[in-house]
């Protein structure tokens, strides 16, 4: 696949310079090298003299277009930092180091460094992964105890004064960015915004903005083995597409690509209810639709800024037009 035009191309020299701007002249790099697994931002691990071991994430380039919910993701995975570390300090996330912005070097992060292997590696090799899935659950269900003040996104980003004013926002910028990039959607835009309005009274059931990382899915669970060499839960990385909203939307990424209200005994699902029960009623089961449905539409509409195509890449294209037509039926039907 081609690299994405989001992605600053680095070298060790600048990842030098951001080291040094971060922490100082005495800040020695040891050696360092890219991560690979995202398509926004570039992430490079680097290991000081000092033997600690760190992660330098940096934005894309102030030229290059972003859909209008990307605008100043850097920033806003800091605040997701800071919020997490200062009021749900139980969640694995990576501390803070700095958060740099320079008209010359960008918008960064630096973070410490946390251990272990994705959950999406240990699932293809077979691991047992059923407790940590369940880990993962009972780690959302204490970030969704995080209460907000709006609903939706911060940063002047689509939001609302209620749940389904910040979805229908949410949806519409995600709509106006697939006209500017001219996008070919299923069925004409009016449609699914006549769909959405169809359905979204079931969103006024969300009566709390809760604090949702929106991006569960394997790649940004970490794991590392336990005593028992059982995989645990050691880090869940990327909440730069933190926003603010219903709870059961967290629980879309993290069964990409399945349907979480036909696997109640899925180890995740069954954690998360114990520790936050819902009832997955119909109500419950429509509101899953509509954010799977945010969710394909937004990895749709992000295809051509990624520089993803039907030529680099036919089998995601294919696999994500089918399920967003699937979801804009089911509302249909």
């Amino acid at each position: 696949m081609s690299v994405s035009p989001t992605q600053r191309a680095l070298d060790p020299a600048q990842v030098r310079r951001y080291l040094t701007a971060s922490l100082g002249a005495e800040a020695e790099v040891e050696g360092c090298g890219p991560l690979t697994g995202g398509g926004f931002a570039a992430v490079w691990r680097v290991r000081l003299t000092d033997g600690r071991d760190v992660v330098l994430k940096v934005g894309p380039p102030p030229h290059v277009p972003l859909l209008r919910y990307e605008r100043d993701m850097i920033g806003a995975e800091a605040h997701y930092l800071r919020l997490v570390a200062d009021r749900a300090p139980g969640m694995p996330t990576p501390p803070l180091l700095h958060h740099g912005t320079d008209p010359e070097l960008g918008d960064w992060l630096l973070m410490a460094w946390l251990p272990g292997r994705t959950l999406w590696d240990l699932t293809r090799a077979g691991a047992d992964v059923g407790p940590l899935r369940a880990e993962f659950g009972r780690a959302l269900a204490a970030l969704h105890t995080v209460t907000g003040d709006r609903y939706g996104y911060d940063g002047g980003r689509a939001s609302g004064a209620t749940w389904r004013d910040a979805y229908t926002a949410m949806v519409d910028d995600m709509l106006a960015d697939a006209a500017d990039w001219a996008v070919p959607l299923p069925v004409p835009a009016s449609r699914i915004r006549e769909l959405v309005a169809r359905h979204a009274a079931v969103l006024d059931a969300v009566d709390r903005p809760a604090l949702l990382h929106f991006d569960g899915w394997a790649g940004n669970v970490l794991a590392v083995d336990g005593p028992d060499g059982t995989p645990r839960l050691s880090g869940l990385v990327d909440g730069e597409r933190y926003l603010w909203g219903d709870p059961l939307m967290d629980l879309v990424s993290p069964l990409l690509f399945r349907r979480t209200e036909d696997e109640p005994d899925d180890p995740l699902v069954r954690a998360y209810r114990a520790a936050a029960p819902f009832p997955l009623d119909a109500g419950a089961r429509r509101r899953l639709g509509l954010y799977r449905l945010y969710l394909h539409l937004l990895m749709t509409v992000e295809m051509p800024s990624r520089n993803i195509t039907a030529d680099n890449d036919p089998g995601r294209v294919a696999l994500l037009a089918d399920l967003l037509g699937a979801e804009l039926a089911a509302l249909a039907g």
